[in-house]
């Protein structure tokens, strides 16, 4: 899918402006356009309106602002991402995190803060009266583990 040996050059990693391999550091500020994979270290401050992959083996210490990153590796610091936060199975992230969209795998860890900023033009008001207009339903699945794992939630049907 999204991490190293993947074949689909379409999702993330497509246009890869570059990576950081195993064994090797960058300190400092980082900036690309479209995607960037680290399977290294980063330290410092990450900066993109693009996609940034951390693979297994990859670690990031850094203030993130990005697009979208995917998380297999671990991150520690601050990340700001305007479409979506992703954690893998085996990924750890030790950050508080700002984004509309967060997905954490089942095996994965994640430990800090969230904050998930509404859509623009929708009021503390709206969200609540929208809500209240359509209940969730949330499906379980047990997993592996034993313990219940939520899949999905859908608007309840009345009538």
């Amino acid at each position: 899918m999204i991490f190293k040996g993947d074949s689909d050059d379409s999702g993330p990693g497509g246009d890869l402006n570059g990576f950081v391999d195993r064994g090797s550091q960058l300190q400092g500020e980082l900036r690309f356009e479209n995607s960037f994979r680290v399977d290294g270290k980063v330290t410092g401050n990450i900066v993109s309106s693009g996609d940034l992959v951390v693979g297994n083996g990859g670690e990031i210490d850094a203030d993130v602002q990005v697009g979208r990153i995917f998380v297999n590796g671990v991150v520690r610091g601050s990340v700001k991402a305007s479409k979506q936060v992703q954690i893998a199975a085996g990924g750890k992230v030790f950050a508080d995190l700002e984004t509309p969209s967060l997905v954490i795998d089942g095996g994965a860890h994640f430990e800090g803060h969230c904050s998930m900023p509404r859509p623009q033009g929708m009021s503390a008001t709206t969200a609540k009266s929208s809500a209240a207009k359509k209940p969730m339903q949330a499906t379980e699945q047990r997993r592996a583990g034993g313990g219940p794992q939520l899949v999905s939630s859908r608007p309840v049907n009345k009538g």
